[in-house]
């Protein structure tokens, strides 16, 4: 059974979508592709088991098992050598994607503390767009009598969409809130 989100996709951003650019096909209008969260630990060098816990919460959050992330090459000033353990990340695709964006515009998002919405430069030219945020207790998933450190993740929104414009006005239509220009 399609999600909510992915209803919404189908039935009234893809018709306002053609309406806005003037698709000729309907495989041209813009979809989100993937959603990748990713928690970057590096001070788990040092404490182990705190990539265990987050790998953890994270699997609480996203609904699937993370994929520990290691370090590509050693940095000497931070104590980390090439193939330490230092994040851990997951890749969302299909309806477990719709589930999460959902979730995280509906839910999410609204608790975060002097919430304003989304700065709207935070595309990477190329049509995807990657948030920030300070801790992981926004989500009603995570029980915060366990928590031992706050954990910051990235959640980074690829999509189809060939410019920025494109991918601004498919998100927008998706219903994720980004601020007015001109508001700080």
């Amino acid at each position: 059974m399609p999600s909510r989100l992915h209803d919404k996709y189908r039935k009234e951003t893809t018709p306002a979508l053609v309406k806005r650019f003037g698709y000729k096909n309907s495989m041209a209008v813009p979809k989100v592709s993937k959603v990748t969260v990713n928690i970057g630990l590096g001070e788990a060098s040092q404490n182990v088991k705190l990539l265990d816990t987050a790998a953890a919460e994270l699997g609480q959050i996203a609904g699937q098992k993370p994929v520990i992330t290691r370090a590509k090459k050693s940095i000497a000033n931070f104590k980390i050598r090439k193939g330490m353990a230092i994040g851990c990340m997951v890749t969302l695709r299909g309806e477990r994607m719709y589930e999460f964006l959902d979730r995280l515009t509906s839910v999410v998002l609204p608790r975060v503390r002097d919430f304003k919405g989304l700065p709207q430069n935070s595309f990477d030219g190329r049509g995807n767009y990657t948030l920030g945020l300070k801790d992981q207790l926004v989500f009603p998933e995570i029980d915060y009598t366990r928590v031992d450190k706050i954990k910051g993740m990235n959640i980074t929104i690829t999509t189809t969409a060939r410019t920025d414009e494109e991918a601004r006005e498919l998100l927008k239509l998706m219903g994720v809130p980004f601020r007015t220009p001109g508001q700080s």
